[in-house]
């Protein structure tokens, strides 16, 4: 064996067991992501309308700063250390939770502005009633506590809580949940003057507008504490010790989105994208055996290392396994085979031409690189975009799509070249068979071109005019805002007794949908998040059968219209990039042209079919638009680099009939590469779950428009363009 086979072969097997070494212990190793252990994700806006106006912006950009260290303090108490916390914009800020379940609670205490005041209440009877009757008397504010009683308290507060020191859980004289205050040196002093100067009056502690208790001042207080009593247990005494201990809000927050996950759909999520991954990966294995043998065989091993790289890069990266990101890997195992199957198809016309089966082995790989590495980079270019633009579960899947391609084409083109070329060098005659299913066509694609472009219009036409008509139902809550709500019941509950119960907290409007094949589930759409009330509802109207939250996606209307800005501007880059690397590539701008025509074509096909299956846009389509956009064209590249190739051949020949048999020499190829792809798709479609199922959807359409657009309509369009020249 040469040494140049030698020193690489070393390389390779080093790389292996540093992968090996990289992800082992895998279940420690990887991060997973919300989506798949469950959590909350939530984009919090800074409310600065009740600030002053003239404030600058760099006071206002140190708002956000202090919200997001006071917000980090708070889930470090809570129990999640180095969550996932960071700004978006000028006054947003995401946070994720993994594996807290427990929304309510862990809303309330990030929310909680916890603005902490000492406020002295009037005795004076009739001006309580005064105000009881509508006319509150300057300087004062009505209020009423915990018992519904009326209390006039006086407007400006005379401590407020920038005096404590600490704040934690005690238990007061009835043995009841209370919160102990410390004071600071300063605020121990102001604290025994106020009450020493007002005793026999009644000191109300208000937080957040909420009067917890107004005990009257028996003496004169000097120990530099004070205890906050109420109706609350252990648990929420903690959390408001921790708001309380942590410090108040510089401004008060609002939850622009949420999107929660409850355990046992990111349980659920987990085995069905592991399910789908390994069947359809289990069948592009057997394929690529039985039809490619030897050659079929080398792109196992490539696609085995190709799986092990993507693994050690994301827990290099500390990146997050997402769903979708598990369906990245699933579509790269397919896309991954694309490239061997190019390889093998150049292989097997070098070996019908006569050469030997070392030069047909050199001019295989030679001559499918630039194909390979064409049809990749226009896919990668749409996922940096899905990264750039997107975020979560759809930025795990744009990871996991560049990393699946790049390592695809290392180990296409360097591993499974190596074990070749040692293969050639030592068996010199060693038969490379291969079956051929797809005999050699000579079908005039010209020709027909017409009937073609006129089925594409009618389609396209039908599912556009389906999309005008439904309108705003097109989009999911991601673009319009809103709601959703997905519960499971122990035992399932007809849904006119749902309607029923929901009506009752005035909800009668709501969309309720009940899985047909598990009827236990419900997916409830409203205008707010009213998940709290709802799940209260349902369990007192059904205490008898449990409910659980299995997921929660709530997007207001300022995030829904950034989403959609944000996904439309993805989109129309990733139309624009793709083109421009075609015209790049192949240095005619018909071919860039005649590309995104094709590109256009699936793309409009998936949005007809969404429309005309009443499946909403949602973030994960676009991503499924994203992806179609990058893939679709990799065929056409493919074809097109045969095109050039036989230009360079057959300079006497009419630019039709290169057309023509172009297309009809790579037609096999077209259709191989496609189903390895299409044939993960299914196996996400049918088992991958009910989160990945319109995604799967989509793409499978997309990917099969886009064989049909390659044959039918890309290539034709260069011929209409030139003969226009």
């Amino acid at each position: 064996m040469p040494k140049n086979l030698k020193l690489k072969l070393l390389l390779i097997v080093a790389l292996v067991m540093f992968c090996v070494w990289v992800i082992y212990p895998l279940p420690k190793k990887i991060n997973l992501g919300l989506d798949l252990r469950g959590g909350i994700f939530l984009t919090l806006s800074v409310d600065m309308s009740k600030l002053p106006k003239d404030i600058s912006d760099e006071t206002r950009s140190d708002i956000v700063d202090r919200t997001i260290e006071i917000i980090r303090k708070r889930v470090d108490q809570f129990g999640v250390r180095e969550a996932p916390i960071s700004r978006q914009g000028k006054d947003r800020i995401i946070v994720q939770l993994p594996g807290v379940t427990d929304r309510e609670r862990a809303i309330e205490l990030i929310g909680r502005t916890a603005q902490l005041e000492f406020r002295l209440v009037s005795d004076d009877e009739e001006k309580l009633q005064e105000a009881i009757a509508g006319e509150v008397p300057p300087g004062y504010e009505l209020k009423y506590d915990e018992e519904k009683k009326a209390l006039l308290l006086e407007e400006i507060a005379v401590m407020t809580g920038e005096s404590l020191a600490n704040a934690m859980v005690d238990r007061d004289q009835y043995g009841r949940a209370s919160v102990k205050l410390d004071f600071t040196s300063k605020g121990s002093n102001m604290f025994a003057n106020i009450t020493g100067a007002n005793v026999g009056s009644r000191l109300a502690i208000v937080l957040d507008g909420q009067i917890y208790s107004a005990p009257v001042i028996r003496e004169r207080i000097s120990g530099g504490n004070a205890e906050i009593t109420g109706n609350f247990n252990a648990e929420e005494a903690k959390d408001l010790a921790t708001v309380l201990r942590t410090g108040a809000l510089p401004a008060p927050i609002r939850i622009e989105e949420e999107r929660t996950v409850g355990p046992l759909l990111g349980a659920d999520s987990i085995n069905s994208g592991v399910k789908a991954t390994i069947i359809g990966g289990v069948g592009v294995i057997f394929f690529m055996i039985i039809y490619y043998f030897i050659g079929g065989i080398l792109a196992n091993i490539a696609l085995a290392l190709n799986i092990l790289l993507i693994l050690a890069v994301l827990v290099i990266l500390k990146a997050t396994l997402t769903l979708p990101g598990i369906a990245g890997i699933g579509l790269t195992i397919g896309m991954a085979v694309d490239a061997n199957v190019l390889i093998n198809e150049r292989i097997r016309e070098e070996s019908k031409s006569g050469k030997s089966i070392r030069t047909a082995v050199v001019n295989g790989y030679g001559r499918a690189f630039p194909a390979i590495l064409d049809s990749n980079v226009t896919t990668i270019i749409a996922a940096i975009l899905l990264v750039w633009f997107g975020s979560g579960p759809i930025r795990g899947f744009g990871l996991t799509l560049i990393t699946g391609l790049v390592a695809s084409m290392f180990t296409a083109i360097v591993v499974t070249r190596l074990i070749m070329d040692i293969l050639t060098l030592k068996w010199k005659n060693i038969p490379l068979k291969m079956l051929q299913l797809i005999p050699q066509t000579k079908i005039n694609f010209i020709k027909t071109r017409w009937i073609f472009y006129t089925i594409s219009i009618v389609i396209i036409s039908v599912g556009l005019i389906s999309f005008n008509q439904r309108g705003a139902q097109n989009y999911g809550i991601d673009f319009t805002g809103g709601a959703l709500q997905e519960f499971k019941f122990a035992q399932a509950v007809p849904i006119e007794e749902l309607r029923l119960a929901i009506k009752d907290i005035g909800l009668g409007n709501a969309i309720i949908q009940q899985d047909k094949k598990k009827p236990e589930i419900v997916l409830i759409k409203t205008d707010e998040n009213y998940a709290k009330s709802i799940t209260a509802q349902f369990k007192q109207k059904f205490p008898n059968n449990k409910v659980d939250i299995l997921k929660v996606e709530s997007v207001g209307p300022v995030v829904g219209r950034l989403l959609k800005k944000n996904a439309s501007m993805a989109l129309s880059l990733a139309l624009l990039g793709i083109c421009l690397y075609i015209w790049f590539r192949f240095k005619d701008f018909a071919y860039g042209i005649a590309g995104v025509v094709s590109l256009f074509h699936d793309v409009l096909v998936a949005i007809a079919f969404c429309a005309l299956t009443k499946r909403p846009i949602d973030l994960l389509i676009v991503t499924a638009f994203m992806t179609i956009a990058g893939y679709s064209i990799n065929d056409t590249i493919v074809t097109y680099d045969r095109i050039r190739e036989n230009l360079k051949l057959m300079r006497k020949t009419s630019f039709k009939d290169i057309i023509n048999m172009s297309i009809n020499q790579t037609l096999g190829r077209t259709i191989w590469t496609s189903v390895t792809t299409i044939a993960i798709v299914i196996a996400l479609f049918f088992w991958g779950g009910e989160v990945l199922h319109n995604f799967a959807f989509i793409l499978l359409i997309g990917f099969i428009s886009g064989v049909y657009s390659t044959v039918f309509i890309a290539s034709p369009l260069l011929y209409a363009w030139e003969r226009k020249k």
